[in-house]
């Protein structure tokens, strides 16, 4: 176990490194030049040869990649060009945002998913696995931006049982905090949702066929038993998989959704970024973010022996 968790993390390391590099040199790669990006259009030559000099423009490439991870080893991800505020600053205000709406989002994906795909598993061939499989379909299909205004339209302006934009902490207002998050969570959980509910039911038919659920019916177990007890725990590896792999949607889709639904997360934090060129946030929201898909698959991983006792982390037998 020790020694699979350290090689684990060993390659996340690595794939960290090579994420940081990839994202500082295409930052470095787009249209137009940092320090005019920094000073504004209007300005002397003057004024942009001393903003090379001060953030280091001038020096070769490889040496602002070495200056720039001395730096976030220490926490300093830089400063916004935007805000004049510390990077890190900026994202530890933004990541409760997107934390709420990924985990509401992720809780009901999990449950309409692993529900539908259950249902959808055990009903095979009845009306009950058409409609999963129908709404699952649906789900997959409609882009976020157009179920998220059908959404606004619906239950916000036609029936107000929710607001249409904005943001409460829920420190603040929890009861309110909870109705801005509804309808956000209901569009970036419908895709994941869907992936989730075809994935169990794809792993309950194999479940469900097995040589251990025919002889847990034999032993006379209720249906209820032989379904969740037997068939639906081995089939949770594989959703645990999927779960971990739709983590890069679920933070990609989170970009459209903040901005349809105005929160101050790290969608908004981005696009607002990358319309003003503010290098340094596009690189620490970038790095931020592949850190945290980087531990949530080492959890996954880890999690396997949890689920499936028979697993033996690191190929030991």
């Amino acid at each position: 176990m020790t020694r699979y968790l350290l090689r684990r993390l060993g390659q996340s390391g690595v794939t960290l490194v090579l994420v940081s590099i990839v994202v500082f040199v295409g930052v470095r790669a787009m249209p137009g030049d940092t320090a005019r990006a920094l000073a504004g259009e209007e300005t002397t030559p003057e004024a942009l040869a001393a903003i090379r000099a001060e953030y280091g423009l001038d020096d070769n490439i490889a040496v602002q990649y070495a200056r720039y991870v001395q730096h976030a080893l220490t926490g300093d991800l830089g400063t916004s060009a935007r805000t004049g505020l510390p990077v890190l600053d900026a994202i530890l205000d933004a990541l409760p945002v997107t934390l709420e709406l990924a985990l509401f989002s992720l809780l009901f994906a999990v449950v309409l998913g692993i529900g539908a795909g259950v249902v959808a598993a055990v009903r095979r061939g009845k009306p009950a696995e058409w409609a999963a499989s129908t709404v699952a379909l649906l789900g997959l299909s409609v882009p976020n931006f157009w179920l998220g205004i059908v959404l606004i339209l619906g239950f916000a302006i036609a029936l107000p049982l929710f607001p249409a934009s904005g943001f409460v902490p829920f420190g603040t207002d929890p009861a309110e905090n909870l109705r801005r998050m509804v309808l956000p969570a209901v569009v970036l959980g419908t895709g994941l949702a869907a992936v989730v509910m075809r994935q169990t039911r794809a792993a309950m038919l194999e479940s469900l066929s097995a040589d251990y659920v025919r002889t847990a019916r034999a032993k006379g177990l209720s249906p209820w038993q032989v379904t969740g007890g037997h068939a639906l725990r081995n089939s949770l590896i594989t959703v645990v998989t999927v779960l971990g792999l739709q983590l890069g949607q679920l933070i990609s889709g989170a970009v459209v959704t903040e901005q349809i639904f105005v929160l101050p997360g790290f969608g908004k934090l981005m696009i607002d970024a990358v319309f003003t060129r503010d290098y340094a946030m596009v690189q620490g929201v970038v790095l931020f973010t592949a850190t945290a898909y980087i531990l949530v698959n080492l959890t996954v991983d880890l999690l396997y022996s949890l689920i499936d006792p028979r697993i033996r982390l690191g190929g030991a037998r």
